[in-house]
C-alpha cells in the first residue's frame, strides 16, 4: 500500500527536514515533491517507493493509511557522507526538546571533520551553542589536542593510550552510535534504552579515571 501525501508531509515534520533534504535522499527534484505533497501530480509507484524508503531508513515506520512515527528499539545503518551528516542531524533533533549529556569516546576529531566537512560542523558546533540544555562530554587520547567543539558546550578529557580504541562510541537520548571510520563512514545506530544506559555507566568510570585535556595547539572554532 503506497503511503499518503499526509504521511510524507508528517515525516518530513518529524524529521525535520525540508523537502530539498528529502530530495537529495531520493534523487527526486524538489518541485516534484511539492507537487506531490500538494496532489497535483499522481507519481509513478516507483517514485514513491524511493520517498518511503528514504524514511523508513532515517527511522520512519508507517502507520495504516495516515499514521506515521518513529521507531523505537531499532537499529539503523547509515553510510557515507550523506549518512554521517543524518547521524549529526539525528542527534540535534533528538536532543534539542528534551535536552540531554552528549557522551563520545574513543574520538579523533580529524576523522569527524574529514566526513563532516567544514561546513557542515560549522553548521552542528554553530546550533549547538544555541541548545542552553546540552552539554558535550568528550574522551580522547591522552595527549590529543585538536578539538573541534567549544568550551561553552563540551569538556574534553585525556585517556590513557592503552584504553583507547579507534571506534568512537556516541551516546545520546536513549540512543548508541558505534562509528566505523575506514574508506567510507558507517554507522550503527541502536535505539534500546538499556543499551544506552549500560554504555553510560561505563562511559562515567572511564570519565572519572581520565584527565582534563589540555589545549596546547590550534583549537578549532569551527566544530
Amino acid at each position: 500500500m503506497a503511503i499518503s501525501t499526509a504521511q510524507i508531509r508528517g515525516a518530513r515534520g518529524i524529521l525535520g527536514w525540508s523537502q530539498n533534504d528529502l530530495a537529495e535522499r531520493t534523487g527526486i527534484s524538489a518541485t516534484s515533491i511539492g507537487s506531490i505533497e500538494t496532489g497535483n501530480v499522481s507519481p509513478r509507484e516507483s517514485t514513491i517507493s524511493l520517498i518511503e524508503k528514504a524514511f523508513e531508513n532515517a527511522g520512519i515506520e508507517f502507520i495504516g493509511t495516515d499514521g506515521v512515527r518513529l521507531k523505537s528499539g531499532d537499529v539503523k545503518i547509515l553510510k557515507g557522507r550523506m549518512g554521517f551528516w543524518d547521524f549529526y542531524e539525528d542527534v540535534y533533533n533528538t536532543v534539542k526538546n528534551e535536552g540531554s549529556e552528549i557522551l563520545v569516546s574513543n574520538v579523533d576529531e580529524r576523522q569527524f571533520e574529514k566526513w563532516l566537512g567544514d561546513s557542515n560542523v560549522q553548521t552542528h558546533v554553530n546550533r549547538m551553542q544555541e541548545l542552553k540544555n546540552v552539554t558535550y562530554k568528550i574522551l580522547l587520547q591522552e595527549g590529543d589536542d585538536y578539538f573541534l567543539a567549544t568550551s561553552d558546550y563540551a569538556e574534553y578529557r585525556w585517556i590513557k593510550r592503552e584504553f583507547f580504541s579507534s571506534v568512537p562510541f556516541y551516546q545520546y537520548g536513549s540512543k548508541l552510535a558505534i562509528m566505523i571510520l575506514d574508506a567510507e563512514p558507517t554507522v550503527i545506530l541502536l535505539q534500546y534504552p538499556a543499551v544506552a544506559s549500560a554504555y553510560r555507566a561505563q562511559f562515567m568510570a572511564m570519565w572519572e579515571m581520565a584527565v582534563p585535556a589540555i589545549p596546547k595547539g590550534k583549537i578549532k572554532a569551527t566544530g
